[in-house]
C-alpha cells in the first residue's frame, strides 16, 4: 500500500474505525464477562453487546488500542508507517510525520505495535531444517557500565541474542550446485549464555520434528532432547558461509538496520524491535498486504 491508496482509503476518523470494525467482526468477539460470542452492534456509542449478558465492549477494547487516548487515525497512520517500508521509523520520526506535540504517547504506541508483532509471531512454531546461532547486539550501557565492563562474551553494550531461520536446501540440477532457500525465522534475545535459555528457546520455537543445524557451542549440548536432530559443525569460515549461511546474513541485516535507524536501544526493548525486523521479514512477499495484517495482529495481539 503506498501513500494514496492508503489517504484515499483511510481519509477520516470514521472510515478507520470502520474499517476496524470491519475486520475485527471477521474475527470474532468475545464477551469478557460471560464469555458468549454474539453480540449486538451500538453504533450510538460504538460498542458491542452481548446477547446473552447484556454487558457491553468497546471497539477498542481488548485490542490494542485499549485504554489509549489516540485516535484510530493516528494509529491507522503509524501502522502504514511501520509497514510502508523495510528500514521503519523511529518513535521520534513517527511524531514528527504525525505532528504531534507529545513523544511519550507516540513512543507506547510503537511499542504496543512491536509487542503485538511478536506476539503474531508467537503463534507459530519454524519446522523442517532450521540454522540457528546467536549474535551479540550492541545495546545502550551507562558510563559505569563500562567502566566494570570486560571483553569477549558477555561484554557491556553487547546482549546475546538467538536467531533462527527456517531453510531448505536446494539443488541446480543442470549445475549440480547446492543452496538454501529460506522461508520464516524468529529472533529471541537470551538474558545469559547458559544451556537452560537456549533449551527453552528452542522448545518454544522449534517443531520437535525439526532438524536443527548450529556450531559447536557448549550452550547446545542439550538440543538434540527436544529436536529430531542436532547436526552440529565446528565454526568457520566455511561453515558461515554454507551451513549457517542465512542465520548470519539475517543477523548481519538486523544489526545493520537497528543501528541506523534507532542508534542507541536500550536492552530491555531490544526484542521489541527484533520483533518488527522479523514480523515483517517473515512477510516480505506480502507487499500492500502487509499494513491489512497489522491491523488484525493488533486485534488479537494483546
Amino acid at each position: 500500500m503506498n501513500i494514496f491508496s492508503f489517504t484515499a482509503h483511510f481519509d477520516s476518523e470514521e472510515a478507520c474505525r470502520t474499517h476496524f470494525k470491519q475486520e475485527r467482526d471477521k474475527i470474532g468477539v468475545k464477551c469478557q464477562r460471560c464469555g458468549h460470542t454474539h453480540h449486538y452492534w451500538i453504533k450510538a456509542v460504538w460498542s458491542y453487546e452481548c446477547k446473552s449478558c447484556r454487558a457491553r465492549t468497546s471497539l477498542r477494547s481488548g485490542t490494542i488500542m485499549q485504554n489509549s487516548n489516540l485516535s484510530f487515525m493516528i494509529w491507522y497512520k503509524t501502522m502504514f508507517l511501520m509497514t510502508t517500508t523495510k528500514k521503519g521509523f523511529s518513535s521520534k520520526e513517527i511524531q514528527k510525520q504525525l505532528g504531534l506535540k507529545r513523544y511519550e504517547p507516540v513512543w507506547a504506541m510503537v511499542h504496543k505495535l512491536r509487542k503485538a508483532m511478536g506476539n503474531r509471531d508467537a503463534r507459530y512454531t519454524l519446522e523442517g531444517m532450521i540454522e540457528m546461532d546467536e549474535g551479540y547486539f550492541t545495546v545502550e550501557s551507562s558510563e559505569i557500565e563500562q567502566q566494570k565492563g570486560k571483553r569477549g562474551r558477555g561484554a557491556v553494550g553487547k546482549q546475546n541474542v538467538m536467531i533462527m531461520a527456517e531453510s531448505t536446501p536446494l539443488e541446480d540440477p543442470k549445475t549440480n550446485k547446492k543452496d538454501r532457500q529460506c522461508r520464516y525465522f524468529k529472533a529471541k534475545v537470551l538474558t545469559d549464555h547458559k544451556a537452560d535459555g537456549v533449551n527453552d528457546t528452542v522448545k518454544e520455537s522449534l517443531d520437535e520434528q525439526s532438524i536443527v543445524f548450529t556450531d559447536k557451542s557448549t550452550s547446545y549440548v542439550d538440543i538434540a532432547d527436544f529436536v529430531e536432530l542436532h547436526i552440529s559443525e565446528k565454526s568457520d569460515k566455511q561453515t558461515t558461509k554454507e551451513t549457517l549461511k542465512w542465520v548470519h546474513i539475517t543477523i548481519s541485516n538486523a544489526k545493520r538496520n537497528l543501528l541506523g535507524n534507532y542508534h542507541k536501544i536500550k536492552g530491555k526493548y531490544l526484542q521489541l524491535y527484533l520483533n518488527e525486523f522479523v514480523y515483517k521479514l517473515n512477510r516480505r512477499y506480502f507487499e500492500e498486504k502487509l499494513f491489512d495484517r497489522l491491523v488484525i495482529a493488533g486485534i488479537t495481539g494483546l
